[in-house]
């Protein structure tokens, strides 16, 4: 659990960028997550130094030509300074990384995009010196940091659409009871809170398993996600990291698109509050998903035009849950209580 000090050292933060004028939670959160990454490589970096010199064997971060990219070696320079480093230097850095680096989180750092006009470096300054004084070296205070964080998307209006109460992600979880031998998948997963809630599950129930004989299924194949939304993918792919797991499968996919069509029994259990926004064009839906809704493709106008043929996001994904899980897979999920009393033929199909 966070202490108030760090809660009250994160108000200081989210209310620096308010009263700096970045007013866009989601912005917020997004500049926040990657300085909370350089930040972290930082960590990295020491950690893997002091292994070099104890055991010989560590994978440095940063060249000695890079060395200027350390949060501790910029942090304390003065505004214009830090924003030049941070911006012209460190930005392209990250970005490259995701090039070669393995980590999910590096892969989706190749379209980051730091947003914070050269006016504001007195800002970014600020948020620097705060962001110092927090200590990130506990797993649990990182992933708690963390999560705080995304708790203030629940309080600013729209973008709480993002999040699941975390009351909720708990009870689903322990309903479900995740074993070391899952396989785990939200295939809508925004922030990779239900990820996040098993992992904390499986450390307080399997801790010995899944850092021992299931440690590398634990941090890479175990937890698998999926996104459209580029901004919400750096995020749970922060999320999974400050809570340990740096490789998690986080894909930019649209999970009821036909790119996603030859997934099929991939997964041992499924959490998901997907968004039920509606309903899809049949042409932009995956096939196999309205077939087996008893959905026919529309026949064409005279002018050539589509009869528009929809399919509700919540029957679609229903239909997803079950392609993706293996035989004898579990789900809880979320769903408008229409999928239980709807009375059209795809309802009664589900």
């Amino acid at each position: 659990m966070l202490t108030g000090e760090i809660r009250n050292q994160i108000d200081r933060v989210w209310d620096a960028f308010w009263t700096g004028g970045i007013s866009n939670p989601l912005e917020v959160i997004e500049q926040l997550t990657y300085l909370l990454f350089i930040k972290r490589l930082d960590n990295i970096h020491t950690l893997e130094k002091s292994k070099l010199q104890q055991i010989g064997e560590g994978t440095l971060v940063f060249t000695q030509e890079q060395e200027p990219y350390r949060w501790s070696v910029f942090k304390n320079a003065e505004p214009r300074v830090l924003y030049d480093t941070i911006a012209n230097k460190v930005f392209p850095f990250i970005r490259e990384m995701g090039h070669g680096e393995e980590t999910t989180f590096a892969r989706h750092m190749k379209d980051a995009r730091f947003t914070l006009p050269p006016e504001k470096n007195a800002l970014l300054a600020k948020v620097v010196d705060l962001l110092s004084t927090i200590n990130m070296e506990d797993r649990d205070t990182k992933g708690d940091l963390y999560e705080y964080l995304l708790s203030k998307l629940n309080q600013s209006g729209q973008n709480g659409q993002f999040r699941t109460p975390r009351h909720i992600i708990k009870m689903m979880i322990e309903l479900m009871q995740p074993n070391p031998d899952d396989t785990i998948c939200d295939p809508a997963c925004g922030t990779a809170g239900f990820l996040v809630g098993s992992l904390e599950y499986l450390i307080e129930h399997h801790r010995n398993e899944i850092y021992g004989k299931k440690r590398q299924h634990f941090e890479t194949r175990m937890f698998n996600a999926f996104d459209f939304d580029s901004t919400m993918l750096r995020i749970a792919s922060m999320n999974m990291m400050l809570h340990g797991v740096s490789n998690a499968n986080i894909q930019n996919k649209d999970s009821l698109s036909d790119q996603n069509a030859d997934a099929k029994e991939l997964y041992s259990l499924i959490l998901a509050n997907p968004p039920f926004k509606g309903s899809l064009q049949f042409e932009t839906a995956a096939k196999d998903l309205t077939y087996a809704l008893g959905i026919k493709a529309p026949k064409a106008k005279k002018d050539g035009s589509s009869s528009g043929v929809q399919a509700k996001t919540e029957l679609m994904f229903m239909m997803l849950f079950l392609r993706l899980l293996k035989i004898g897979g579990r789900c809880a999920v979320i769903v408008p209580d229409g999928v239980l009393f709807g009375s059209s033929n795809a309802h009664q199909t589900v």
